[in-house]
């Protein structure tokens, strides 16, 4: 009986969001409504949509898992870093992109510099959020196989060995994939705000669920202070720095008895959650997420202001510091129930809300929090189709294709891009589940946060140039510069080294390649500020064409005339 409440309630979830999602975007009749809503998207519903984009699956499971793993709530220190980054962009980025009545933001980069730049930065980014998106997908399937075995009675294990479960992950990543492409295909982006509004709060909603049963289950605040006595001290909430202890492995590392100033830096660049990537490497990243990153921007762009932009992107970043808390806070209590009990405690960490869940929640509740998963899921995979759709049409389908053709046209080649892409992230999420299945200790965290950094990192420092300063930068230069950081990134994150010890075998090379210890490496959460800072010192070095930013200024003057068409219709008459 039990198992047939759980199941009826996110049978009721499917149903109902995508009653909701098809109901809110059934008048899509152009691009503009398709893509921007028609800038009429309420301030607070974009701000819960903003939420539920970057709130996914990853983060649901993932963020756990790294509290089980620091036993602090280290990882919610980068949440600082997270507010005065959208300031930032708040204050710096909105303005122009409403100026302009962009449709995505790299229609901003074919003003500033031309159509190269945009071009190239547009294709990273369908490339990162292909890659990225793709890869969450994993995630909610794995919970949608587990809890389908354990609703058919059989086997419900975390750490599979076997290759061959790999299919069922398979089936339940196109399953999901199919339901949230149905209603952001036909919907647009209405539908996927309207429908992150009430993902949002179911999922928040099963994370305070979440924390009071395992508080009941735990023994209460007591039993964790017990178990955990740093939490009982103020260092026990963030890491400030660098423990004794953490600096000793360090010295063993690299074969030093004293540190100095160098070695400390290759320390802070090295390590994920400290006060300086709070504070620094979170900063730049949370930059280039909301403000380069058209997955995270197009939402604002539904906004009818840049100030209320504005308003729900700082608002969001404010929200951001409880629900990260709560979710790292739920992996710092697992750790205590796993101690406790470890009848259920999966091989890997990044499993152990999962198990949790399925093994131990109550009847009723369990469907509650499975359904608060898939919400996050389907919030963050809706608004990624919706901004890869966008960008295919605008960036692409319309300049070299599709000039002379009517907004039906428009809108029909966006829904098809949304299939597209959906059948992509299918197979990269069937490929990330191989990973997973075969090696259960891969971190969801860092592989997901890291493929975007690798491609924000460079794509924010060509705004940057745009940004600061009135005459620098071009084509050739920013080309030139983008490609020097993603080099330099792949290279300080030791992501070439990875792919060699990890290819080489395929072709019969033994050897097992190693970093220099001259050279940093630096953790993933630095990935974006390594690429800007590489872009951004070489591509100032280039002088923007005057006819260039003439051109520019007439594009502006007729952006305030009112045209909602997108800029390449606005160009061609």
């Amino acid at each position: 009986m039990g198992l047939v409440i759980d199941g009826a309630i996110i049978i009721i979830y499917f149903v109902a969001i995508t009653a909701i999602g098809l109901y809110m975007g059934r008048r899509e009749k152009s691009l503009h409504d398709f893509a921007l809503g028609g800038r009429r998207v309420p301030w607070w519903a974009v701000m819960a949509s903003l939420i539920a984009a970057e709130t996914s699956a990853a983060t649901f499971l993932g963020a756990p898992g790294e509290g089980y793993d620091k036993k602090s709530l280290a990882y919610v220190q980068l949440v600082f870093g997270l507010i005065i980054g959208r300031y930032i962009v708040g204050y710096l980025f909105l303005k122009p992109y409403y100026r302009y009545r962009v449709y995505t933001v790299y229609d901003y980069l074919g003003v500033r510099f031309g159509p190269i730049t945009k071009n190239y930065v547009s294709a990273l980014f369908l490339i990162m959020r292909t890659l990225a998106s793709g890869t969450r997908l994993f995630v909610p399937s794995l919970v949608m196989v587990l809890a389908w075995r354990m609703f058919t009675g059989g086997d419900v294990q975390f750490s599979q060995q076997a290759v061959n479960t790999v299919p069922p992950y398979v089936i339940a990543i196109v399953l999901l994939t199919i339901v949230t492409c149905a209603y952001t295909a036909i919907g647009g982006i209405k539908a996927v705000i309207w429908t992150d509004v009430i993902q949002a709060t179911l999922m928040f909603t099963s994370a305070l669920v979440a924390i009071a049963t395992l508080l009941y289950h735990i023994g209460g605040l007591e039993a964790l202070v017990r178990a955990v006595p740093a939490m009982a001290k103020p260092e026990g909430y963030f890491l400030t720095g660098f423990e004794a202890t953490k600096v000793a492995a360090w010295k063993a590392a690299v074969g030093v008895s004293q540190m100095n100033g160098w070695e400390y830096v290759k320390l802070i660049l090295a390590s994920d959650y400290t006060v300086f990537s709070a504070l620094i490497a979170t900063v730049v990243a949370n930059m280039a997420a909301f403000g380069t990153d058209q997955d995270m921007v197009q939402r604002l762009l539904t906004a009818e202001t840049h100030q209320k932009a504005r308003r729900s992107l700082i608002t969001a970043a404010f929200m951001d510091l409880p629900i990260a808390a709560a979710f790292t806070f739920i992996g710092i209590l697992l750790y205590v129930y796993y101690t406790k009990d470890p009848t259920w405690r999966p091989e890997a960490n990044s499993d152990v809300f999962g198990a949790y869940i399925l093994h131990v929640m109550p009847v009723g509740i369990r469907g509650l929090v499975l359904a608060g998963v898939f919400a996050t899921a389907m919030g963050s995979l809706s608004a990624a189709l919706n901004a890869l759709a966008t960008s295919a049409t605008n960036d692409w389908w319309i300049p070299y294709f599709a000039r002379r053709s009517d907004e039906a046209q428009h809108v029909r080649a966006a829904r098809v891009f949304t299939v597209i892409f959906a059948i992509l992230m299918i197979v990269i999420a069937g490929f990330f589940a191989y990973a997973k299945v075969t090696n259960p200790d891969v971190r969801i965290i860092p592989v997901v946060l890291g493929i975007a950094g690798f491609i924000l990192g460079p794509m924010l420092g060509v705004f940057l140039i745009g940004m600061f300063t009135r005459g620098r930068g071009s084509d050739r230069g920013n080309i030139l510069a983008v490609t020097c950081g993603l080099v330099a990134t792949v290279v300080l994150g030791e992501l070439h080294i990875a792919a060699a010890n990890t290819i080489g075998p395929w072709f019969g090379v033994t050897t097992t390649f190693v970093r220099p210890d001259w050279l940093p490496r630096i953790s993933f959460t630095w990935f974006a500020m390594a690429g800007a800072s590489v872009v951004f010192a070489i591509g100032v070095l280039f002088r923007t064409p005057e006819a260039v930013l003439a051109s520019a200024e007439r594009k502006g003057q007729a952006a305030d005339a009112g045209d909602d068409r997108p800029l390449t219709l606005r160009e061609a008459g």
